[in-house]
């Protein structure tokens, strides 16, 4: 051991936790935590509501440091890193889709006696309002300048979404990450305007396509799209989950708008992240020349 290496002591002071805490009750805040469930119903389920939606509000936040963390490593040429948090991304969406089985009781009735007093208390309420879901969404990359509306009075949230509007997503930098390390990516795919909706590329797909031509080659770069794969996976179950959830609780009446709600989630089904690593697939492998179901 080298003596020059001075070992701080430990500060007595600094170790304990305040007053009438454990030191678990105070790293994890469990007072404050479990003081921010206040229903405004008398519905028995109504804790269930609350909780879910704010586990949800949890994991949406922890997917967003996940992915800024991924997208700094990607800037830094560590893939590596990279995969491994895009991997904890993939992790997190288990227990966050998970949510939806707590509130799989709930009939029109259930629901709409909670709704119908939140109204009463804050406002007519939307799910488009929820800034945390937006940000994680505009660093997937499906981005969508009009609902930065819904934040209007939220100024410090409509700047940070602003932000993750207008700078790179995710794909962006797994792009550009390609790009340095040699893939012919177009200057169109890499050089734009990031506020506006990503356009699909065929010179994009083709690099996908030449990443998982050789299966024993690039063997990280497949890992990092089968990760991403993943992550379109677990936020496309979390849709499917929440369209299906609105089926069953709130039926074919008007909402966003007055769209009929499922009609405004069903249509959001086909926003897919990384949409070339997808319509690669089609070209990937080498398919038998005639396909053994073909009728002759």
């Amino acid at each position: 051991m080298n003596d020059n290496v001075k070992h701080e002591r430990p500060n007595p002071a600094r170790a304990s936790a305040p007053t009438g805490q454990t030191p678990y009750s105070a790293w994890m805040r469990t007072d404050t935590l479990h003081s921010l469930q206040n229903p405004v119903s008398d519905h028995p389920g109504e804790h269930a509501w609350i909780t879910s939606v704010q586990v949800s509000e949890l994991y949406w936040m922890l997917i967003i440091r996940e992915l800024q963390m991924a997208q700094a490593q990607l800037r830094a040429d560590d893939l590596m890193q990279a995969c491994r948090t895009l991997q904890r991304v993939v992790a997190h969406h288990e227990p966050l889709n998970a949510t939806w089985r707590s509130i799989a009781w709930m009939t029109p009735t259930d629901l709409l006696s909670i709704l119908s007093r939140a109204v009463a208390t804050y406002g007519k309420d939307t799910a488009l309002q929820g800034w945390t879901y937006r940000h994680m969404v505009y660093l997937l990359g499906i981005k969508e300048a009009e609902h930065l509306q819904h934040f209007t009075p939220q100024p410090q949230r409509w700047d940070q979404l602003r932000q993750a509007l207008t700078e790179p997503s995710l794909y962006d930098d797994v792009l550009a990450y390609l790009h340095r390390n040699g893939f012919a990516l177009p200057e169109t795919a890499l050089d734009r305007d990031f506020s506006v909706p990503y356009a699909p590329n065929q010179a994009v797909e083709k690099v996908w396509c030449d990443i998982y031509a050789d299966p024993n080659g690039n063997l990280q770069l497949q890992h990092l799209g089968e990760t991403l794969a993943d992550i379109a996976e677990g936020f496309s179950a979390w849709k499917h989950f929440h369209l299906m959830a609105t089926r069953r609780t709130f039926g074919a009446r008007p909402a966003y708008f007055g769209t009929e709600g499922i009609a405004w989630l069903r249509q959001t089904m086909d926003e897919t992240p990384f949409p070339e690593l997808w319509s690669a697939r089609g070209s990937i492998g080498d398919p038998p020349t005639v396909c053994p179901h073909m009728h002759k």
